[in-house]
């Protein structure tokens, strides 16, 4: 499986496009799982892991689009919400994994869900972008603009973007919110799509991180 190859699901056609960190999610999350997507977008996460680990699949999104992407690739446990809000109608622990991909950036409130997905999921696993990537720090300190990469494509007066975070960062709101690292993946993603862990200084040479954790 190549990671960003549109990938078709041979039993109803549905093609869905996943991103690097997408495979290695999708390798996180134990076969038959019951699985909740926040910022689910069109599903297509949610869908691979429906196919391909059978997990009991929902999802959450703010936008009515992507729920109806999600509905078009028969996703039908899926509904609109804003995850500022938190997650008040799941009880504890109801849910084995919780996921958020390339979202906690664009929340206004991340510790608050972070402790919220904590309390809901028996494991949670969140990846964002790294603000401390060398090419986004070669940027600011030699551009003297802010920077624009794969990850982060934004110009400044349009961007979804408002919590940029580190490695680090998140390794501290992790210390903050007595939440336990039971994995920390940095990755560096190639440009034909592939990834590699970045094992050496990591906050430096990985442009995106994936962390699973536990309350």
């Amino acid at each position: 499986m190549t990671a960003m190859e549109p990938i078709k699901f041979e039993e109803d056609g549905t093609v869905v496009n996943l991103a690097p960190e997408h495979k290695v999610i999708i390798d996180l999350v134990e076969e038959g799982s019951r699985v909740m997507d926040l910022g689910c977008g069109d599903g297509d996460l949610l869908k691979a892991l429906k196919v391909l680990k059978h997990v009991r699949a929902e999802g959450i999104d703010l936008s009515e689009e992507a729920i109806q992407g999600c509905v078009e690739k028969g996703l039908f446990n899926v509904h609109h919400g804003n995850l500022d809000e938190g997650l008040a109608d799941y009880p504890d622990k109801s849910v084995d994994y919780v996921i958020l991909t390339n979202t906690i950036q664009v929340l206004h409130h991340p510790m608050d869900l972070v402790k919220e997905m904590a309390r809901v999921g028996k494991k949670c696993i969140i990846s964002f972008p790294n603000f401390g990537f060398w090419r986004v720090r070669f940027q600011l300190a030699f551009g003297g603009r802010l920077p624009k990469s794969p990850r982060l494509p934004y110009e400044w007066y349009d961007t979804p973007n408002i919590r940029l975070v580190t490695i680090p960062d998140f390794e501290d709101l992790c210390r903050a919110a007595n939440l336990r690292i039971l994995r920390e993946i940095p990755m560096r993603t190639l440009s034909n799509g592939q990834y590699r862990v970045a094992k050496i200084l990591p906050n430096l040479f990985a442009d995106a991180a994936i962390f699973m954790v536990e309350g």
